[in-house]
């Protein structure tokens, strides 16, 4: 009997990068392994080349698969055959669903048994690190040369994921030129978090903001959300206290990346609200790490604040961080013919206090 791969974060970042350039890997849970590759960085030939197709469980329910027993449970993935005599185009179409209206006939389709779930948690939680679309094309055939990779991998790596300050400088700032600037890197993520301190430091609980990277809305100007107009507002009321901490966290679209947003602004556009693109695409409504804001707020010495925002999400995150967070401070924000369904969507359906 083969002994079981011991957890090691490195194939975890393997997988993740070989996945973004197009490249297979090979999915182990015990002694079954499943060879994939991300379906929106094939080529034509590798989409005519697979033998069957890894979708999101939601994906699987959008295409009325969930009737069949292995598509029935809504937790995990789904493999399906790939249909007889399909193109390249119709191929692609079954896992991105921005494409619904383009090729709206399809199937019939034959959901096939996954040797073990874990195999499908592997490659969803891997599509979101990699920041693609959870559609994997399925190869019957060996490959010596793809990266091996587990679902404890996969954990470790996010658990491996511990940061340290790498950076420090004085910043000044529109808002404030009393401010320093610091930039947090981790060994397991390539993204590059930054804090931004305001004002004069002393004993009382700073006023904090985590805001998450949106680039539409912050570098763009994008009236789509209320992005831009927050991260302002924030500078502004952080300014006006005695000090405070603005936490950018590089975790676009809610945690699922930039291009899988735009995907859900695709989706958006076909009428569906931001939750419902989200789930639609196969991700969670919110798959940010809160986590990590504590571990940058720790790192600067602050185990208490007063925190601004409309989501109490990000207050139970920092608290289950053992964060003591003093009190929640509103972040209002005018709504504009642009927004107003967004706003209210957050309102209603993620409990946010507007």
């Amino acid at each position: 009997m083969t002994p079981p791969l011991l957890a090691n974060p490195k194939r975890a970042a393997r997988a993740i990068d070989a996945l973004r350039r197009g490249w297979t890997v090979t999915g182990v849970a015990g002694s079954h392994s499943l060879r994939i590759s991300a379906m929106e960085s094939a080529d034509a030939q590798k989409l005519l080349q697979c033998t069957a197709l890894l979708i999101s469980a939601s994906r699987a329910a959008t295409l009325k698969l969930t009737n069949q027993h292995s598509a029935a449970d809504t937790h995990h993935a789904v493999l399906i055959k790939k249909p007889d005599d399909m193109d390249s185009a119709h191929i692609l179409a079954i896992g991105d669903p921005t494409l619904d209206l383009r090729y709206p006939m399809k199937g019939p389709f034959t959901a096939l048994p996954l040797a073990d779930p874990a195999l499908g948690d592997t490659a969803m939680e891997l599509a979101r690190l990699a920041g693609v679309l959870p559609a994997f094309l399925v190869y019957s055939d060996a490959d010596a040369d793809a990266d091996i990779v587990t679902l404890d991998d996969v954990n470790s790596f996010t658990d491996a994921a511990q940061l340290r300050i790498a950076a420090h400088a004085h910043l000044p700032v529109s808002a404030n030129a009393r401010s320093e600037i610091f930039a947090f890197r981790s060994d397991a993520d390539a993204s590059d978090h930054i804090a931004l301190v305001i004002g004069v430091r002393d004993d009382s609980a700073p006023v904090v903001r985590l805001h998450s990277e949106c680039l539409t809305g912050d570098i763009l100007g994008s009236l789509k959300c209320d992005c831009g107009p927050q991260l302002q507002e924030a500078l502004a009321q952080i300014s006006g206290a005695q000090w405070g901490v603005l936490l950018y966290l590089r975790q676009e679209g809610r945690g699922i990346g930039l291009i899988n947003k735009l995907r859900a602004y695709a989706l958006q556009d076909q009428g569906f609200d931001t939750v419902d693109a989200n789930i639609r695409l196969g991700f969670a409504v919110d798959a940010r790490d809160f986590s990590v804001a504590a571990q940058m707020l720790r790192l600067l010495n602050i185990d208490r604040l007063r925190l601004l925002t409309n989501n109490p999400d990000k207050v139970a995150g920092l608290v289950a961080e053992q964060i003591y967070v003093t009190e929640r401070l509103p972040l209002q924000i005018a709504a504009n013919p642009h927004n107003a369904d967004y706003l209210a969507t957050k309102r209603d359906r993620t409990g946010h206090n507007l």
